[in-house]
């Protein structure tokens, strides 16, 4: 076997090794190539009843079923995904057992979201659907055993969806796991301009930027995408700008640590978010996402004033994942706790009010009863009002994984102690018989509330009255939970509609230009031509040509004259095929 394939690829196109002969070589010992007659096998790629032959499926009618888990990049991953097949043609039905193709993104940052994906698979294939793969599992390692003759989009080729689930649906397999790059630079992702589907349409999910400078020891979302690549501040505000003139009237910004955003080009988080302030509608809110302590210090001036906007929510995700200075020296998290306490305080301090989500791991390896009982003591100091609190896991390929573990039961029990102290007190109970202002923008999972949430991106439960879902409203708060505050309207108080326009429908594509409108009504093939499971660059490259209208400039144009070439060529062979008979 070629020593090409003991490495793990990027992509398909690295299968070719320097041991493979090459087009000069393959040509010179042509000549010892003797032909073989081969006995016809009359059962040969006979295809059952229930397996029509591939060139009798029309693709883009097909019903398609999107399962996502994960952050909200993955999210916002998944609804550009269902975005692209809706304009296409294909149906995104909430209906598993009626989709003809599952089409399953993955999160890799715990064992148990991987455990889902790989009984979704199973659940798939039993079911005789077809699949295709997506998200950080596949990206990370895509020659796992269960993943094998599965077809797989990289988290970086999301804008080449259409073409995968085409080819699987014909029955057969494709792998895109390449990176975006411009002059070899690595870029973000794929546009920002596909078409999607918002899962809900007063909410855009953007990703400023992909990967991260970090390495941590314990990260498995690392291997799949990579180092940090930021979009252009000029790009992302366009973004916004398009979400808003859709009726979106929250933004949420999202990547792997926005933080960090902006090194790789040349700007900063600050930059960016003057920027996108500026084209925030009266009633609208900006969330921003994670972020980790070392690369928000530099800009905590800035920070707090831009927190302290009342078009942005005075919210900011902290990750400290351990108060001991050893085991975020072993986690290589590049920053002690008491640069996560000077973030903490100084935020305090100058954004009154503001909200603190942070992440803590119990039982990392080599964490010790004093190293936890340090961490127990910073959440007993600062009482966050949102810890997301996790045991453990090592994930395969990572450095962590392969150091001295912490008992089973020891990392048990100091998850449950630290569950235990963060729900024995409550966050909320001194804000009863407030008054607050609050944007409302979803359904409570128990369908019973509309869910709101005040400039501290605090969540308000409210009367589920269709006439507030979108609008700023005031509310006196009359009762607090452990997550939550529930606030009744202020019968006097003024209304105010947060989107300056109708919003989607659920289910709607957004950013479906004339272009793509006009596209399946004209009957114009953007999509790839029929390939196996493809092995090689050469096959990919030279049968993928014809790329989708958000792959190239003028793509229905460019395609129609390819076309109209190619039929003048063959043309003129045929009627000069004749003369010469």
């Amino acid at each position: 076997m070629p020593a090409a394939c003991e490495s793990v690829l990027e992509d398909i196109e690295d299968i070719v090794s320097a041991e493979d002969l090459k087009p000069h070589d393959r040509q010179f010992v042509r000549k010892n190539v003797f032909p073989k007659v081969r006995k016809r096998n009359s059962q040969k790629n006979v295809q059952t009843d229930d397996e029509p032959p591939s060139d009798s499926i029309i693709p883009g009618v097909q019903k398609i079923w999107i399962r996502t888990w994960g952050c909200s990049h993955n999210n916002s991953d998944g609804e550009y995904m269902a975005g692209q097949l809706a304009a296409y043609g294909y149906k995104i039905t909430d209906n598993s057992a009626e989709a003809d193709l599952w089409l399953l993104n993955s999160c890799t940052v715990k064992n148990p979201a991987e455990d889902h994906f790989r009984n979704s698979i199973k659940k798939a294939q039993e079911g005789k659907k077809k699949v295709v793969l997506a998200g950080c599992v596949p990206q990370a390692q895509p020659r796992q055993e269960y993943l094998k003759g599965l077809s797989i989009i990289g988290v970086q080729q999301i804008d080449r969806v259409v073409e995968v689930v085409e080819e699987t649906i014909k029955g057969h397999s494709v792998r895109l796991l390449g990176q975006k790059k411009d002059n070899g630079k690595r870029l973000g992702g794929a546009r920002l301009d596909l078409p999607k589907i918002r899962k809900n349409p007063l909410i855009e999910i953007i990703s400023i930027n992909t990967g991260c400078l970090n390495a941590c020891t314990y990260c498995k979302t690392k291997h799949a995408r990579g180092d940090l690549a930021s979009y252009p501040v000029e790009e992302l505000v366009d973004r916004a700008k398009q979400s808003f003139q859709e009726g979106v009237c929250e933004i949420w910004l999202t990547s792997e640590d926005t933080g960090a955003y902006g090194r790789d080009i040349g700007t900063d988080l600050p930059t960016l978010l003057w920027k996108l302030v500026e084209v925030i509608p009266e009633g609208a809110m900006l969330r921003l996402g994670m972020t980790n302590p070392p690369y928000i210090l530099e800009h905590l001036e800035e920070m707090a004033k831009i927190l302290n906007h009342p078009r942005v929510y005075a919210f900011l995700h902290i990750p400290v994942q351990s108060a001991s200075d050893s085991v975020l020296m072993d986690m290589k998290r590049e920053y002690c706790v008491a640069d996560f306490k000077q973030v903490v305080d100084f935020l305090k301090e100058k954004v009154p009010g503001i909200t603190i989500a942070t992440d803590i791991i119990c039982g990392f390896p080599g964490e010790t009863d004093e190293d936890f009982v340090e961490t127990m003591k910073l959440v007993e100091l600062y009482r966050f009002p949102s810890l997301f609190i996790n045991q453990f896991y090592p994930r395969p390929g990572t450095p962590a994984a392969k150091m001295p573990q912490v008992p089973a039961s020891v990392k048990k029990q100091r998850t449950k102690d630290l569950s235990q102290l963060f729900h024995s007190y409550n966050p909320y109970d001194h804000k009863i018989g407030e008054r607050q202002r609050v944007l409302v923008t979803e359904e409570s999972f128990d369908s019973n509330y509309y869910v709101a949430h005040n400039p501290f991106y605090e969540q308000v439960l409210v009367p589920k009255d269709p006439l507030l879902m979108g609008k700023m409203v005031e509310v006196n708060i009359y009762e607090a939970g452990k997550h939550f505050m529930k606030g009744q309207p202020v019968s006097d108080a003024r209304v105010q509609t947060a989107s300056i326009t109708r919003p989607l429908a659920k289910g709607e594509v957004s950013g479906l230009t004339e272009e793509f409108r006009r596209a399946p009504q004209n009957g114009t093939n953007w999509k790839a031509q029929p390939s196996a499971e493809i092995p090689v660059k050469t096959q990919l490259s030279s049968w993928m040509a014809l790329q989708l209208p958000w792959q190239q400039e003028g793509g229905g144009l460019k395609i129609l004259s390819v076309s109209l070439a190619l039929l003048a060529v063959l043309v003129m062979f045929y009627y000069g095929g004749m003369k010469t008979e």
